[in-house]
């Protein structure tokens, strides 16, 4: 059976949000053009970042109906990527609370797309 490997997400400003990704990931760009690029991830899968108006076929909206989960492993992680994050100038969309699955925050990229901070599953 295929596993995920490639996450996609839809941006505006290809370059902007290269910048971006290359600023919060810490490494480059694998794969880098006007309309597309993407990160290895650790693990094995990729981050890819694809223009909106390029993208085929075409994109309805802007996508906030799912999130890209970075799992740490303990709240002390979840802290310190929240004082981080927040001295970057990121959007906070949800301070740190606890929820269910634990304590938890979610910034947004220049598009909008939801970047939760969680505890790893165990």
């Amino acid at each position: 059976m295929a596993s995920p490997n490639l996450f996609l997400l839809y941006v505006e400003d290809t370059p902007k949000s290269v910048a971006f990704y290359t600023g919060l990931l810490g490494r480059e760009a694998a794969v880098a053009s006007p309309n597309f690029a993407s990160f290895a991830l650790d693990g094995g899968g990729a981050l890819g970042l694809w223009a909106r108006h390029k993208a085929v076929p075409p994109v309805a909206q802007a996508g906030t109906e799912g999130e890209i989960a970075f799992m740490v492993k303990d709240k002390a992680a979840i802290e310190a990527l929240y004082a981080d994050w927040t001295a970057r100038g990121l959007a906070i969309a949800q301070e740190i609370t606890t929820l269910d699955f634990g304590p938890t925050f979610v910034a947004l990229d220049p598009d909008g797309h939801r970047l939760r901070v969680c505890l790893f599953d165990e």
